[in-house]
């Protein structure tokens, strides 16, 4: 009887450990084969992006070569390289295009930074209280259907061409665009929450800082990425009214010239530093909302 129990014994305890052994092994397979995906995913998405700007930037050459389109008139990518050579080498009438390029820098992030701060607080303080929402309501709705141009060309004639009448524009561009989503936000946060937090002794500023503005802040933070690329927009339409410096005189000066090479190569300057900064907002989010679990388009994003 026990020479036949113990090959059982031994087979029991053989069979349990390769299936312990096993059931790491699975796991490790798994994750390997998922990193091995998503790496293959990545380079497709990076292969996509290059062919799309091959075909874009190619198609344009190659027309502009043919004379189907008018380089007069739409410029051409060799043309504009070139532009970016002798801007970066050779500088501008105005000085280092360095140079300009930091003030329009300044203006945009000044204009950015006020124009958010504002934004936040007027959004939170009117989605909180109805009261100040029913009051400010229809002077907000005018304010902002007034056409930004036209402000930029008050804010020239009040303020000169200095630096402030962007900063100003750029501001009130941000304004709108980041206190909607306030706003927004405010309005969509858990009024159940907010009762039970209340009745729990919590004071108003207390309420705001642990329910309201953690509530809104995927809606602010998610308004920064339109609003970065209004406040570039202001500053460089307000440097386009009447500058002394910045990219947007450059421009200016390259349409009075009818020179859309240099204005293509300024909107390349431009959107580079709009990337990067597109970036490090991308990582203020990742940081600031990391508490929630990530929506699908957020899984699945490179």
């Amino acid at each position: 009887m026990s020479t036949l129990i113990q090959p059982h014994a031994g087979i029991g305890s053989a069979g349990k450990t390769r299936t312990g052994s096993s059931a790491p092994d699975s796991g490790s397979d798994l994750q390997s084969s998922a990193r091995r995906a998503r790496t293959r995913s990545i380079i497709w998405v990076w292969v996509g992006r290059a062919a799309v700007a091959v075909f874009v930037i190619g198609g344009w050459q190659l027309f502009t070569e043919l004379k189907w389109i008018d380089p007069f008139f739409y410029g051409q990518p060799s043309q504009i390289w070139d532009s970016l050579v002798t801007l970066f080498t050779k500088g501008t009438a105005f000085g280092s295009i360095w140079d300009q390029l930091w003030v329009t820098v300044q203006e945009a992030l000044f204009g950015f930074l006020f124009g958010s701060i504002a934004g936040v607080i007027a959004g939170i303080l009117l989605g909180s209280n109805r009261y100040l929402s029913n009051v400010f309501s229809p002077y907000i709705k005018i304010a902002n259907s007034i056409p930004r141009i036209v402000l930029g060309s008050i804010f020239i004639v009040a303020f000169g061409l200095g630096i402030f009448p962007k900063i100003l524009l750029a501001g009130v561009l941000v304004f709108f665009a980041v206190f909607f989503n306030a706003f927004q936000g405010v309005r969509e946060v858990d009024q159940g929450l907010v009762a039970n937090v209340r009745v729990l002794g919590a004071s108003p500023l207390q309420v705001a800082r642990h329910v309201t503005i953690p509530s809104a802040m995927t809606w602010i933070i998610a308004s920064l990425h339109t609003a970065f690329g209004f406040a570039i927009i202001g500053a460089l339409v307000a440097e386009v009214l009447g500058a002394q410096k910045g990219i947007g005189l450059i421009i200016s000066q390259s349409q009075g010239r009818f020179d859309p090479n240099t204005v293509f190569a300024c909107m390349v300057i431009m959107a580079v530093f709009t990337l990067g900064a597109e970036y490090l907002i991308t990582l203020l989010e990742k940081s600031v909302l990391k508490w929630r679990p990530p929506v699908r388009s957020e899984a699945q994003s490179i």
